[in-house]
């Protein structure tokens, strides 16, 4: 498979004619809701600037880290309404989804397990501290008032300690700016679906500000496979999602920031799928809250900038299954609380041009507690976990270097203290050399990795408070190569995971136990081409091999291969078209409808998905687009279904 994935890649790049020279005409700034009507930024956008690899402003170009950025432009052209349809697209990520919108979604880096990648909205933690393996659920998170996400892979956990083992999926508001504009957009499609969304953005004097507010509702598909017996009711899905940014400004040495985003979703779910998977009374109720208030304060000649903030998180889930004639002894009532609140203030020394050093302190308490009481024919079962707490203080140090704007590098450390394990050190180096003749840039990183054991499996009935932290070490090595006026790019990066002291659920002694080691690989192969001023392509391949050091087998739900190809075209500024066809290997899972459970493959598939924006005028816009438009049936997880083809489109109106 892996030479069909660089024959398409090849295909992309080499066969699109010939590359036109660069357009010389400077980008207007976009009213709020309006899409850019221009072609995509190449993969790696040399004059882009980029915040989470190095937690300061930095030119992509001087980044040495495997980073992907998915900007507002694309999310827009693609039509996108969750961020999990985004991220399917990016090299070295996976997507696991069980079952439609609205359903438990997981993403893999590079191989690490899901709960080895945090998530950030502006900063804030959004990882979920009382799920058992403190993941985040990506079902409910949307696209709405997303200004870009920036994806970062390997090892992070020098900068934002535990929980990065895998890498940094970070969430980043739009602004306001400009005069004061907004949208109304209604949508409807496939399987009863709706949205609408209103914004509001813009600044005035001293203050900006950037609101939104989505409600989206569908019938859904059938979580457990339809195609199976027994599986026939749909599960839909609701989501109500509030998004915000205030600033204000009152001079060039001082600005203050407070971000909030809520989102409501409710939906059904289906067991462990298979047949007779269907369970017309199991629903659940997801509310987040997240919010950050953050001043800067600058010197006056700007070699010395400080960043002070409180932000929280806070989660409540409920789930409630009634009998039915299929499970008529069973019901569950159960409910989990999880919270963070933390305190962070980072101080950026901007010593010459060739060192800048970023040094910060953080303290976080995380906590949370749940209930569960459930009934079946082995009787009554009830579960109380009290309010636990945990307290981490943290400091880093980062060197950022930049010498003769040729080769950067970034070197640093953290130590984080837990109250139950004690400390945890890391470290990590990331080098990058231009060689601005040929337009090359060769890049590479070693990093360590930690991520401390989660309240519940230190606290619940099944955890143990003497947990060590899992750990990581992570290399990776990469060229890039800009032609044509960085009009054509081409890049490829080696990488290489090893974890330890995994943390593993023991159904023999139903506790959780350090054991298990693993090892990820892989290349990831990128390209883009603008051909010419409205039309160009992407691509990207990755090719994955994992290892269960314990057992020697591959780790569940990993695909060996994934391809993603990228086209869009803008015809006279007023159309734009998007294909995108991703292409997913094959992979194992478990089948947990037989005991003991055991290993199945998952067939491999290809996903096509069109999109089209048209402006109308300056105020009115429509939109549509077909996704699954081969109507593939597949499978993310054994016995879950996946949405067929769809039809969706809508309008919005700007003012």
């Amino acid at each position: 498979m892996w030479r069909i994935g660089c024959l398409l890649l090849a295909v992309g790049l080499c066969a699109l004619g010939p590359v036109a020279r660069a357009s010389e005409e400077p980008e207007e700034e976009t009213p709020s809701g309006e899409v850019e009507l221009a072609p995509e930024a190449l993969e790696v956008d040399p004059e882009r600037i980029v915040v989470t690899a190095t937690r300061i402003l930095t030119p992509e170009r001087e980044v040495a880290s495997s980073i992907t950025v998915i900007d507002r432009q694309e999310i827009e052209r693609k039509q996108r309404r969750f961020v999990v349809d985004l991220l399917r697209e990016a090299p070295g990520v996976d997507v696991v989804q069980s079952g439609g919108p609205g359903q438990p979604s997981q993403v893999f880096l590079r191989g690490a397990k899901p709960e080895h990648t945090l998530v950030l909205i502006d900063g804030i933690e959004a990882n979920d501290p009382f799920s058992p393996g403190r993941t985040f659920n990506f079902a409910g998170l949307t696209t709405d008032n997303i200004e870009r996400i920036e994806i970062i892979r390997g090892p992070q956990s020098t900068l934002y300690g535990s929980d990065a083992m895998g890498g940094v999926v970070n969430i980043i508001t739009r602004r306001g700016v400009g005069p004061p504009s907004g949208f109304v957009t209604g949508e409807a499609g496939s399987r009863d679906t709706y949205r609408t969304a209103v914004g509001l953005r813009g600044a005035q004097g001293a203050f900006d500000y950037s609101l939104s507010l989505s409600h989206y509702t569908t019938r859904g598909i059938s979580a457990a496979d339809a195609s199976l017996p027994g599986n026939t009711k749909r599960d839909g899905y609701e989501n109500t999602t509030l998004s915000s940014l205030l600033g204000w400004t009152p001079n060039d040495a001082f600005s203050l920031d407070l971000i909030l985003r809520y989102s409501d979703g409710e939906g059904e779910l289906d067991q462990f799928g298979g047949p007779f998977g269907d369970d017309p009374n199991y629903f659940f109720r997801d509310k987040a809250f997240f919010g950050r208030l953050q001043g800067t304060l600058v010197t006056p000649d700007g070699r010395w900038e400080q960043k002070l903030g409180v932000s929280f998180t806070d989660y409540d889930r409920r789930f409630r299954d009634d009998p039915d004639p299929m499970r008529p002894m069973t019901m569950l009532r159960s409910k989990y609380k999880g919270r963070i609140l933390k305190l962070a203030w980072q101080s950026d020394f901007y010593l010459s041009d060739v060192h800048t050093i970023t040094f910060g302190l953080e303290t976080e308490e995380e906590s949370g507690r749940s209930r569960i009481h459930s009934e079946s024919e082995l009787g009554p079962f009830t579960s109380v976990i009290p309010e636990q707490k945990a307290r981490t203080n943290s400091a880093y140090l980062q060197d950022s270097i930049n010498i003769g704007d040729t080769f950067f590098a970034t070197v640093g450390a953290r130590i984080d203290d837990h109250e139950e394990f004690g400390s945890e050190t890391t470290y990590r180096i990331a080098p990058a050399y231009l060689i601005e003749e040929t337009g090359t840039k060769l890049k590479g990183s070693w990093g360590t990795g930690f991520k401390a054991p989660t309240l519940f499996q230190l606290f619940s009935e099944f955890g143990d408070p003497d947990l060590d932290p899992e750990r990581s070490k992570g290399w990776d090595v990469g060229v890039e190569q800009h032609l044509a006026g960085d009009r054509l790019m081409v890049g490829a990066t080696y990488f290489h995971n090893t974890f330890d002291d995994l943390i593993d659920f023991n159904p023999a002694t139903s506790t959780y136990f350090n054991i298990d080691r693993a090892r990820t690989r892989g290349v990831e192969l990128t390209g883009a081409v603008r051909a010419t001023d409205d039309l160009s392509f992407r691509a990207t391949y990755t090719r994955q091999d994992t290892e269960d050091r314990n057992t020697g087998e591959s780790l569940l739900r990993r695909p060996e291969d994934q391809v993603s190809f990228d086209v869009n075209y803008t015809l006279r500024r007023k159309t734009n078209l998007n294909l995108n066809v991703v292409y997913v290997g094959r992979r194992e899972d478990m089948d947990f409808n037989v005991f003991p459970a055991e290993r199945v493959d998952l067939s491999s598939y290809m996903l096509v998905n069109l999109a089209a924006v048209h402006d109308v005028s300056d105020r009115f816009q429509l939109f549509g687009r077909i996704e699954n438009v081969l109507d593939k049936d597949y499978q993310e997880v054994f016995g879950f279904g996946t949405p067929g083809r769809g039809f969706f489109g809508g309008v919005t109106v700007r003012f």
